[in-house]
């Protein structure tokens, strides 16, 4: 009888990561335990996953406030210093400001509006249009966005991020003043020191500034390249991908992942005589359409993974088939059809209409999605997902 279960995701328990702990064989000992707790075979083509935050807990990849201050003022002066399109975040940008803001004597804080780059929202784009404001073009001061829009609180957290990051700058000893813009240059008349904290368009948003004239620019991706103090970094990727530890650190996204999964794949070859694929995964790319909320404040969201995971989906849509190709054949011979058509597909249907639909995504980008779903970010325990039968499809028995 054919196999009738398809793809199956599990959250795996582990112990609480500590700096220093031995990640490759806590996390090949828990996908064993946890298999032989639950029933299920490690087979070939499997995926373990585990969650960036355990990664760069056992690095010790942590930053504090001063830290970040020291680097932010060798770079970019210590004078004042537009800090443009951060991300509306309690977690994630909220202590990156501190230690900015701490770097500066002042901050000219520009916010994107009506969202930021992920999808929190200061207001509506209904609130707009019933005020005439044109996100496009219009430069509001705080004065005047709290005369059109006054005090927005987020729906979800119930927090008044204008006031709250605000209140950060002042509390760190810098002066403060808040404007309201999507073109980068808005910022150039305060100041032409800019540090652009956008994730995923900052390559566009520096190119912009240094062309209209900024005398220092960077991105968080330049913040913490490198050791302040004996601090943690990320030469790639810097500030971007952080979370918070406590007020006054910050935990950085994890570096050189590589070896790491690497050396988990070849223990659990040694241990089960599997091919098991392996990655690090964070935030998956994803919009919930009632927040509005893409989710993917990390840079990417897999960092390091087995060769195996490179490259996209190359599938065949089975409706499609079933409504054009074999429109006149159903049950068994509908069936066969199917997994011969299935059976003989070239290995790039791109431009194909029978793969019209299927999702163009990178599989690190999927399965990471995945993975992020099934372990949550809240109390689960599970920041190690075991994933069976992604890579089957209709024929596999």
């Amino acid at each position: 009888m054919s196999r009738m279960v398809g793809t199956v995701s599990r959250g795996i328990r582990a112990p609480i990561i500590r700096q220093g702990d031995d990640l490759a064989e806590i996390v090949t000992n828990s996908v064993l335990e946890a298999a032989a707790d639950d029933g299920f075979e490690i087979r070939d083509r499997d995926v373990v996953a585990m969650t960036e935050a355990i990664v760069a807990r056992a690095q010790g990849n942590y930053a504090t406030v001063e830290d970040i201050a020291q680097d932010v003022r060798v770079k970019l002066g210590g004078e004042t210093i537009g800090v443009i399109f951060p991300i509306l975040s309690r977690n994630r940008f909220a202590i990156c400001l501190r230690g900015i803001a701490k770097g500066a004597k002042k901050v000219v804080l520009m916010l994107s509006y009506p969202s930021d780059e992920v999808g929190n929202h200061l207001l509506s784009l209904d609130k707009l249009d019933e005020k005439g404001v044109n996100p496009y073009s219009d430069v509001l001061t705080l004065e005047k966005y709290r005369q059109l829009f006054g005090y927005e609180k987020h729906p979800f957290t119930g927090v008044d991020y204008v006031e709250y990051y605000e209140t950060l700058i002042r509390e760190s000893g810098a002066e403060a003043e808040i404007i309201f813009a999507n073109d980068p240059r808005a910022v150039l008349p305060y100041t032409k020191n800019v540090l652009c904290c956008d994730i995923h368009t900052r390559q566009r948003t520096k190119r912009l500034l240094k062309a209209a004239g900024a005398e220092r620019v960077f991105g968080l991706d330049e913040i913490l390249t490198a050791p302040v103090n004996g601090s943690g970094y990320n030469a790639q990727y810097g500030l971007l991908g952080t979370n918070k530890a406590t007020e006054e650190q910050v935990k950085l996204f994890p570096r050189d992942c590589g070896e790491l999964v690497a050396e988990i794949q070849k223990r659990l070859l040694e241990k089960t005589g599997k091919h098991v694929e392996v990655m690090v995964y964070g935030d998956g790319a994803f919009k919930d359409p009632v927040g509005k909320i893409w989710e993917l404040a990390d840079p990417v969201v897999s960092p390091a993974y087995t060769a195996g995971l490179e490259g996209t989906p190359n599938e065949l849509k089975l409706k499609y088939l079933a409504d054009n190709d074999f429109a006149d054949l159903s049950g068994e011979a509908l069936k066969e059809a199917i997994k011969e058509q299935i059976h003989k597909k070239d290995d790039n249907l791109v431009g194909n209409m029978a793969s019209e639909g299927t999702t163009p995504r990178r599989l690190t980008d999927l399965i990471g999605s995945l993975c992020d779903l099934t372990s949550g970010s809240g109390d689960k325990g599970t920041p190690i997902v075991y994933i069976q039968g992604y890579f089957d499809n209709y024929t596999t028995e």
